[in-house]
């Protein structure tokens, strides 16, 4: 999450057109950022893949083997978080941009949703073990999906904290370019991080910046003021002109905004 003494943007978030904190909690729990289980009596640990159905239910890969499947032998369900880190995919000295913890009740996927279920997992990752979820070695089998009815959700990144309502977090949608923000980001960071700076606003101080974060409302850079510069980094938001919602309206704004920054 970026740095509060180095986010005067974000402190004036509240006043900047953006995502709502059902909106960025749906957008983590899609399953790009990486998720961790915790329950009650048992390890916690990293979840292999995760992702979540139409109304934002997580569903999650896990081993059937895995100490929380074991916790689920002979009970419906059992209460349980998942843990998640959104962290930027350009490399950065601090890298987590937010966090999201959903709260609820975990239960196994039945055999007759299995198969939805892993399509829907294949959709974000498309990892072997999804094509034979029913198969097994001696009749065992070696992976299970389970899901998570989220009973609160809380939400803390460069926006603010933020608790939800079950209801208000499954009517939310996730950012239409979680699945593809990565690859943007990595690209601007690689082809034209000589332009980043010429983005920004005179006011801010100059310095080399780097892609931190996009969404259909925006993106965030990271500015790092030259030595002697005081703190060694500060996050800004700039806004686009107009929302988007597809890869052809991003490309559009994009044109706009390097247009502007050519010299």
């Amino acid at each position: 999450m970026p740095r509060a003494e180095t986010t005067q943007a974000a402190q004036a978030a509240q006043n900047i057109q953006g995502p709502t904190a059902a909106e960025r909690a749906r957008t983590l729990a899609y399953g790009v950022a990486d998720g961790v289980l915790v329950a009650p009596g048992v390890p916690c640990a990293p979840v292999p893949a995760h992702t979540t159905d139409r109304d934002g239910r997580p569903l999650l890969l896990v081993r059937a083997d895995a100490p929380i499947a074991a916790a689920l032998a002979g009970e419906d369900d059992v209460p349980a978080t998942l843990r998640i880190s959104d962290v930027a995919p350009v490399p950065l000295p601090d890298r987590v941009r937010g966090r999201a913890w959903l709260h609820g009740w975990l239960s196994e996927v039945p055999d007759g949703e299995l198969r939805a279920a892993a399509l829907r997992l294949s959709h974000a990752h498309p990892r072997p073990e999804l094509l034979d979820l029913g198969a097994g070695r001696d009749g065992r089998r070696e992976w299970t999906v389970l899901a998570l009815e989220a009973a609160q959700v809380e939400i803390e990144d460069a926006w603010g904290s933020a608790t939800l309502e079950p209801e208000e977090y499954a009517d939310a949608a996730p950012d239409p370019f979680v699945a593809v923000e990565a690859g943007v980001l990595t690209h601007l960071d690689s082809a034209h991080r000589a332009e980043l700076p010429r983005l920004l606003p005179e006011s801010v101080p100059p310095g080399p910046v780097r892609p931190l974060a996009l969404d259909r409302y925006g993106m965030w850079l990271r500015c790092s003021a030259p030595p002697p510069g005081a703190p060694s980094s500060f996050d800004v938001r700039l806004p686009f002109a107009e929302p988007v919602s597809d890869l052809h309206g991003l490309r559009r704004v994009y044109r706009r905004l390097f247009s502007r920054a050519t010299p």
